[in-house]
């Protein structure tokens, strides 16, 4: 008897874990941070994009449009010292998203953030949107090699 009360407390444990698991990845974007130089860390974000074969179609420099529209606005609190965004695409990946489901259209491009924070100059965040989890199996398998593309770049460029 006191075994099954202890495989039972064991997947209540399982199951809370499972909870407090699930609420994460339901959060919408990943966030790496390292240390370093800001344009030492974009240009080297850029080369592990680039590393995968991909090209960067267009960059986003964030810091600049909100330092420029600031006064517009009515506020001049500055939120980024520096902040770009690298949009690219993925060939292979990306058809395998849209064979899934040509409405995933929407997932695509790919960007990646790079940013420091006023206060914070060292500290370089990296980060993106997380894609979704998919409805159907082939379209978990797409959004997971998605992902999968993201962390490997991320971790090939702050390594």
């Amino acid at each position: 008897m006191l075994k099954i009360k202890q495989i039972l407390a064991a997947v209540c444990l399982l199951g809370v874990s499972a909870a407090v698991l699930a609420a994460d990845t339901n959060t919408f974007n990943a966030v790496f941070k390292t240390q370093g130089d800001f344009e030492t860390v974009r240009d080297t974000m850029a080369a592990a994009v680039e590393g995968q074969g991909l090209k960067i179609t267009h960059v986003n420099k964030i810091s600049g449009m909100l330092d420029n529209t600031a006064a517009a606005v009515g506020d001049a609190k500055k939120i980024y010292l520096n902040a770009e965004q690298m949009e690219f695409c993925s060939a292979t990946v990306s058809r395998q998203m849209m064979a899934a489901d040509p409405h995933n259209i929407v997932a695509c491009p790919y960007i990646i953030s790079v940013y420091n924070l006023p206060g914070d100059a060292k500290t370089i965040y990296v980060a993106y949107r997380k894609p979704p989890l998919g409805n159907t199996p082939k379209a978990k398998a797409a959004f997971a090699a998605v992902d999968k593309l993201f962390r490997t770049i991320i971790q090939d460029g702050i390594q």
